[in-house]
């Protein structure tokens, strides 16, 4: 409580800044649709504060999906309310289907611009619902809604830029500097051979999908931010591929027998120690003497194979530093990979989508049987919190947090609107008495502890006192609103706590048969995105695994390393890909009936019994290697395929422990 208090009695400079920005956004939307002598300028001002962000990338963008939802919905809106004006029941369950849609999409799309479904929502239920009394009035509500949305997004942009603009660009180089070197520090810890997977790992794949999150930021923010966004995509790659050889030649490592470990250490040693200061110059002169050493024929074939992957990991380490210092002067490389991939889940989305329309629907079925007039609002605001919190897993606990913003709102909302404004006129005396209520929230949404509570209590605190061209005063009318509210709220959380979805066991089921999908699929994926395209899913499975871990039951904890052989599998297949993409002649036949093979076997899964299902393929394409010839390539695609079959063997020793696959 007290860092709570200390929010608002002794915030920070950025703090007063974005309430001192957020504040006048607000104040000068307001100002115009008073101005413009727009239906209900409260939407203006509600807008302003709807898409405040600290950044001013985030504004432009989100101001941007909102502004873009807000279009199609508004269109969605008119062709409903075309299509079933005359039967109530139709209009309800036509718009609880577009809810459940949007909510499914904005689930699915798994980025920024999700929110632009999120709005396409919800404003077919703040443009419909109010007008289903009079249909031949909706496009005219919709034509009025849209414009005084379109104002506050614009006014808020316009602040945001102008007013202490805090440039996600720059910021991001900082945050990229900071992922790049926990990065390196995993790859280190990774060869040192320590195992402190579930925090290590999640630690800088987490780092990496945070970062890359803010990419789309900056694309924002002019040409310098949208070389920096590319030069990121670039580093998220190497570092990546730094992660997955750095796993490789641990992996190598563990097969050297202690007297081959030995005669190696020296080499390993000089490897963890270039990484710890990393210089282009120096990694590229070490991998050169590590492909020299690795022709000594007084070496054991595992320790060449683990030289030559030492090599590569030197070469790989060079790449992210070039990729490093693009993102910290802005230049993208030419050849910049695409972006991270995510985990997509159609049938998650599906029952998100449905718990976000049940929600709806029974609360529908509460207004046709009571035909309460205020029944409306509460409807309005239903949709508002399934479009928004529906998808999230801690729906329950945001929507707690969003009532008690409502709360907060109800008392202060009553003595300004019913006591202090009756006695004022004016623009001025207005913007005074709403201005102080609202600067605090605004201080409280840059807390991100309590944002949702703060963003909650200013909405509702505009809707409560709800300015408008000629103000109305009615206690009656008020108390009315507060139910609407705290019934609309409170009926979302409610049926987000019947349906909770929150069953770790199916959740992890799910997770492995998509990644056992994705294995498959990497067989042959193009090699151009495929880093990017696995990793970054596989990371956003991971974490979502080690979210479960705790309240697996014991007998299903192995999903954690199910995921883990799954990321081990995949980063050998890529190598292998990769270095058999690299040699000068294909080997044709043996590869494709190796790859073929290999995707069934995946497919299938891993399961005790089936750790010798590789090894017949196996066999074939590793005499096709070895008759290639002895260049770099071919060693490296060998020490790649007899590590790939070791791995696959092991994850199906694994399941004879385990609870094995469902």
């Amino acid at each position: 409580m007290r860092d709570n208090l200390r929010a608002f009695l002794a915030p920070d400079m950025l703090a007063l800044q974005f309430a001192i920005k957020t504040l006048l956004g607000g104040g000068l939307a307001l100002w115009l649709a008073y101005r413009f002598d727009l239906q209900q300028p409260q939407w203006a001002l509600m807008t302003a504060f709807i898409v405040a962000q600290p950044l001013s990338g985030m504004v432009v963008q989100k101001g941007l999906a909102r502004l873009l939802g807000t279009l199609v919905g508004t269109a969605m809106s008119v062709l409903i309310m075309a299509l079933f004006a005359q039967t109530p029941w139709l209009f309800l369950l036509a718009l609880a289907l577009w809810l459940g849609f949007c909510t499914a999409a904005s689930t699915m799309m798994r980025s920024a611009w999700s929110y632009a479904f999120v709005l396409a929502g919800y404003t077919v239920a703040i443009i419909g619902l109010p007008a289903i009394a009079h249909p031949l009035a909706v496009f005219d509500q919709a034509v009025a809604r849209s414009t005084e949305i379109c104002l506050g997004i614009l006014c808020a942009t316009l602040t945001s830029a102008l007013l202490w603009p805090q440039r996600v660009e720059l910021q991001l180089a900082r945050q990229a500097r900071d992922t790049w070197e926990c990065g390196v520090q995993a790859a280190i810890s990774a060869l040192k051979g320590e195992r402190q997977e579930r925090q290590g790992l999640l630690g800088v794949l987490g780092r990496i999908v945070a970062v890359d999150a803010q990419r789309e930021h900056a694309w924002f923010e002019g040409s310098r931010g949208r070389q920096r966004a590319v030069a990121l995509q670039a580093l998220s790659h190497d570092l990546l591929s730094l992660l997955r050889l750095a796993r490789g030649v641990a992996r190598q490592w563990l097969q050297l027998s202690e007297g081959e470990a030995q005669v190696l250490r020296p080499w390993l040693e000089e490897l963890e120690q270039a990484l710890v200061e990393p210089d282009v110059a120096h990694l590229d002169t070490l991998r050169e003497r590590l492909l020299v050493a690795s022709e000594n024929d007084a070496l054991s074939t595992i320790q060449q194979y683990c030289l030559v992957r030492m090599a590569v990991l030197a070469r790989q380490a060079a790449a992210a530093v070039v990729a490093m210092h693009g993102v910290e002067r802005g230049e993208a490389p030419a050849d910049a990979p695409p972006p991270l991939s995510a985990h997509r889940d159609v049938q998650t989305a599906a029952i998100y989508g449905l718990r976000s329309s049940l929600a709806f629907l029974g609360l529908s079925a509460f207004w046709l049987a009571t035909a309460w007039t205020s029944a409306v609002g509460a409807l309005t605001l239903t949709c508002v919190i399934c479009g928004l919190f529906a998808s999230r897993e801690n729906a329950e606990q945001i929507g707690m947090l969003f009532l008690r913003g409502i709360l907060y709102a109800l008392p202060v909302a009553f003595f300004v609107g019913q006591v202090l404004l009756p006695q004022l006129s004016g623009f001025a005396m207005l913007c005074m008495a709403l201005g102080v209520p609202l600067f605090f929230g605004a201080l409280g949404m840059a807390r991100p502890a309590i944002g949702a509570t703060a963003t909650s209590f200013c909405l509702h605190f505009i809707v409560l006192c709800a300015p408008l061209n000629v103000m109305r005063f009615d206690v009656g009318l008020f108390l009315n609103e507060a139910v609407s509210m705290l019934l609309g709220v409170g009926f979302a959380v409610y049926v987000f706590r019947l349906i909770p979805l929150r069953n770790p066991v199916w959740h992890g089921r799910r997770l492995l048969k998509a990644s056992l999908n994705d294995l498959a699929r990497l067989t042959g994926v193009r090699l151009a995105g495929a880093e990017n395209w696995f990793g970054g899913r596989m990371a956003d499975r991971l974490m979502q695994l080690a979210r479960f871990y705790p309240v697996l039951p014991e007998q299903s904890r192995s999903r954690w390393d199910d995921g883990l052989a799954s990321l081990d599998l995949g980063d050998e297949l890529l190598h292998l890909r990769r270095c058999l993409a690299a040699a000068d002649r294909p080997l044709g036949v043996s590869e494709d009936r190796f790859l073929r093979e290999l995707e069934r076997t995946l497919l299938q899964g891993p399961a005790p019994g089936r750790a010798q299902a590789l090894d017949s393929a196996v066999g074939e394409l590793l005499t096709a290697l070895r008759a290639a010839g002895r260049s770099v390539d071919r060693r490296l695609a060998q020490a790649a395929l007899l590590q790939l079959q070791q791995s696959w063997r092991q994850w199906c020793e694994q399941q004879e422990t385990s609870h094995g696959l469902a």
